[in-house]
């Protein structure tokens, strides 16, 4: 592949587009606003639906460890969640195993001593087992569970020389803890909290003396969350100790932690500032080398001659430690994210979230670059993230990568872009995309011939871009954001004509984020939530988006914040993270509508207005709104999209709804008979 392409290798051709109509589902005509238990209907009668083909097929990726030659590989958002087995002498996958629990595999750590892979899972609801082993002696035989942490998620693993692993993760109803297995008895244990103010860890290192557990506020930061927390945990007294270096105390979280002989090699994530690494001494963990890194991501920790070497945002950096300043080396193609690093071979060896294995020397030239679909990886569907539809195309974002669907021909074109679009917007038939994590507002026009590209940069704490809308008034781009670390969040706006952005932050307070955004007259509406247990949520801000300044504003006073807006006539439509709507008569500024939908839209919510409706869709179902009576009608009940971080839907220049049932992208035709 060429170095500058940003297309995978490989192009689908879906056979039918245009055909395969599902049954008809449908309309009834509403009889005027009822209760909240009679509030929707549905029919059987002037809906199509027209299957596309897989939202976006790829193999996807979320960690890598080397061992012996072979790097083993656990999977992101596939089913079923799996780990690949890819020797780096051949460049092909020589096994896999599957595993029953969880959607990715962030955590892998082995045990060198005695041929065991250890691999911990992400998954949607806490409860089941999410802690595996796979025994590297004979890789014919599947992994098997070990049984689970307490906390839902399992972020990183560390295997002690005496083979004990320790685990952290989150995702739970309290701060994370550190957790034991035993290999020799099969418990698993806590070993405590450390930091009853964190809210996630993603780091541990082990020895037979001391565990080290890192962790603050990744997700869900801000108001009296902790910040980068570094403890040591002495194993034979039980007791934890606060060893944090003073110059990682302001940083969001500790990233990454490895031992390397007599020291601690710690990262943390930065995000005001630039993230940090030093080498903290085990016998004494006052004394430490700390040095500035590059960008706001310092992790995979690998060491070659006492040289340390790690992945930033745009490649692989070098620290020797004695050195004042780290160096990025000059690698010659795009890794992407990076989710794997060792070395090998004198050199090195990246997983890169693109799904390919690079190994270069350690002056940064390239030996070899696979792709892991080519290598045998299994290519299938993704569980997705936004989805644009114009000009002939649709656009469905997934890790590392968008499928461009050509709606004419049934090709099918994996666009290489790091991160995920969140949400995205087909504008004069160019594709805008709100890009997570910190990558701001990204661009592809299909008729230029250029690789998809950043257009718009945004303060880098403002990371996750959660909705778009197209402000055809002001002729501006809006992107509702929210700032994982720091609490509340942003609105942006870029105009394409000009190339000029600009940005609010906390433009509702400063706590909520900006969850859903809409435009009406050149006013945009930014519908409020919070990322914290307590505190305010669910405020809706009418907002000037050239003067910046606030309007108007209304508190819902509900115990959920707002997960979507849409607009019609004089009235806004919001929607609330569970299942409430609220209409808003925007020159009376009043609430004048409120109904309880939670049985068809319990979770996360996406709506657009089309064909003189709102269109809403939840997990679970596709929806409409009269916009004059209220009436909310169900159009594909079970739609059951499969989504990474919420629904999304969007409409063509027709009208008709792109969504996803399942896995996979379809069109949704729907002709509302109006009362």
């Amino acid at each position: 592949m060429p170095e500058s392409s940003n297309l995978t290798r490989r192009t689908l051709l879906l056979a039918g587009v245009g055909g395969a109509l599902a049954a008809a589902v449908g309309v009834v005509s509403p009889p005027p606003a009822q209760a909240a238990a009679s509030a929707f209907h549905t029919g059987r009668k002037g809906t199509t639906i027209t299957e596309i083909g897989p939202g976006i097929e790829q193999y996807s990726l979320m960690s890598g460890v080397l061992l012996d030659g072979v790097v083993y590989i656990g999977s992101r958002n596939l089913e079923p969640t799996g780990i690949l087995a890819f020797d780096v002498a051949s460049g092909k996958v020589i096994d896999s195993t599957t595993l029953a629990t969880g959607h990715s595999i962030q955590a892998l750590a082995v045990d060198p001593v005695r041929k065991i892979l250890y691999a911990g899972i992400l998954q949607k609801a806490a409860g089941s087992d999410n802690l595996y082993r796979w025994d590297l002696a004979d890789l014919s035989a599947p992994a098997v569970s070990i049984g689970r942490i307490g906390d839902r998620d399992v972020r990183d693993l560390a295997v002690s020389p005496d083979g004990t692993v320790f685990a952290v993760g989150g995702g739970g109803t309290g701060a994370p803890a550190l957790w034991q297995y035993s290999p020799s008895t099969g418990a698993v244990t806590s070993l405590g909290v450390p930091d009853a103010k964190a809210t996630l860890a993603r780091a541990v290192a082990a020895t037979d003396q001391t565990v080290y557990f890192g962790a603050g506020s990744t997700l869900g930061g801000g108001t009296d969350t902790s910040r980068a927390a570094l403890y040591s945990y002495d194993r034979a007294s039980a007791a934890f100790a606060d060893i944090t270096p003073t110059e990682m105390v302001n940083d969001p979280s500790i990233r990454e932690l490895a031992v390397d002989g007599e020291r601690l090699l710690a990262s943390t994530a930065g995000s005001l500032e630039q993230s940090k690494i030093a080498a903290i001494s085990l016998a004494d963990h006052t004394s430490y080398e700390l040095v500035t890194s590059i960008g706001k991501t310092a992790k995979s920790f690998a060491v070659i001659d006492g040289d340390v070497y790690c992945a930033n945002e745009a490649g692989v950096l070098r620290w020797s430690p004695g050195a004042a300043e780290v160096e990025q080396l000059p690698l010659t193609i795009d890794l992407g994210e990076i989710w794997g690093l060792d070395p090998h071979d004198g050199g090195l060896v990246a997983v890169s979230g693109y799904a390919v294995v690079a190994a270069f020397d350690r002056d940064g030239t390239m030996r070899s670059e696979v792709d892991l679909g080519d290598a045998g990886a299994p290519v299938s569907a993704q569980t997705c993230m936004g989805i644009a539809v114009g000009a002939g195309f649709a656009y469905v974002g997934g890790n590392g990568g968008i499928a461009r669907h050509d709606l004419g021909s049934g090709e099918v074109i994996n666009l290489r872009a790091p991160g995920e679009a969140k949400d995205a917007e087909v504008i004069g038939g160019v594709l805008y995309t709100g890009q997570y994590n910190s990558q701001g507002i990204w661009s592809y026009d299909p008729a230029s011939g250029e690789p998809i590209h950043r257009v718009a940069s945004f303060p880098s704490e403002q990371n996750r871009p959660l909705d778009t809308h197209w402000d055809d008034c002001n002729r501006l781009l809006l992107v509702a954001a929210q700032a994982d670390t720091e609490g509340g969040g942003s609105l942006w706006t870029y105009d394409p004509a000009t190339g000029a952005s600009t940005h609010a932050i906390n433009p509702i307070d400063d706590v909520q984020l900006v969850r859903a955004v809409v435009a009406v007259d050149g006013v945009a509406y930014l519908g409020g939530d919070n990322a914290q247990k307590t505190g305010p949520r669910g405020t809706i801000v009418a907002w000037d988006p050239i003067a910046h300044r606030e309007l108007w504003r209304i508190e819902t006073a509900q115990a959920n914040g707002i997960g979507a807006l849409a607009s019609h006539g004089r009235y806004l439509f919001a929607l609330t993270q569970r299942g409430t709507l609220f209409v808003i008569d925007r020159p009376r500024r009043q609430i004048v509508h409120t109904v309880d939908l939670k049985s068809i839209a319990p979770g996360f919510v996406a709506m657009k207005a089309a064909r003189g409706v709102i269109y809403g869709v939840s997990d679970t179902t596709l929806f409409r709104i009269d916009p004059k009576t209220f009436e909310v009608t169900t159009v594909v009940a079970a739609i059951n999209g499969g989504w990474y971080s919420g629904p999304h839907l969007n409409v063509d220049e027709d009208g008709a709804v792109y969504t996803l049932r399942g896995r996979t992208l379809v069109k949704v035709d729907d002709h509302p008979r109006r009362p």
